[in-house]
């Protein structure tokens, strides 16, 4: 069960006690478990509920609709994907950008290959029509930017964001490909695209 952020914009109601925390968490778990399992267009909120083994009126305390609840999943899993980031660059040189481009890289990996109903929901929901997969990559690429310049000791200025971001369109596009037909991802697709975004980010990183 992961920390469910504090200030998550999907809510209607913040947790303010411990209790109310964790029956927050059982939901967004019971959402993951279940996308594996039915996917975004069969999820529903009363399922959702008796997975997480809580009323109904608890999910709706919370949530909205089923939207807002993997909305809400995939801002966790963002948090949580700059979490392990954040963990893995304290033990990379500042200077050794190529360590943390796969750091970057790994991490994402993991998670894809590990975490109940990232492979669907990894950052955003499934092509939701208000906000397309695009926003989902500009916020990812935001939260590296970030991270990236303070661990190198850049200024996140606007040249470094779009570079970061035409990063992650790319890795996003590739990823997939790898992981179509192979669950656990395609090694020799990884690889070229650890190879490419490496050799794309060293125009400025180097």
């Amino acid at each position: 069960m992961e920390p469910v952020p504090h200030a998550n914009p999907n809510l209607r109601r913040a947790p303010v006690q411990q209790r109310s925390a964790e029956r927050l968490a059982r939901i967004l778990d019971a959402c993951a478990e279940l996308l594996d399992e039915t996917g975004y267009e069969q999820l529903s909120t009363r399922a959702v509920a008796v997975r997480a083994q809580v009323p109904i009126g608890s999910v709706y305390r919370f949530f909205s609709n089923k939207r807002a609840l993997v909305d809400a999943l995939a801002l966790r899993n963002l948090n949580s994907y700059a979490e392990r980031i954040t963990t893995r660059l304290t033990g990379i040189p500042a200077a050794d950008w190529r360590a943390v481009i796969d750091a970057v890289l790994d991490e994402y990996l993991a998670m894809k290959r590990s975490v109940p109903g990232f492979a669907l929901v990894d950052f955003g929901a499934p092509s939701p029509a208000d906000d397309p997969m695009g926003d989902a990559n500009r916020r990812v690429a935001a939260k590296l930017a970030d991270l990236l310049a303070g661990h190198l000791g850049r200024t996140p200025d606007e040249h470094l964001l779009r570079a970061i971001l035409v990063s992650v369109e790319a890795a996003d596009a590739l990823f997939q490909l790898a992981f179509r037909t192979d669950p656990s991802g395609d090694r020799a697709i990884v690889a070229e695209t650890r190879v490419l975004i490496t050799a794309y980010l060293g125009r400025i990183l180097d």
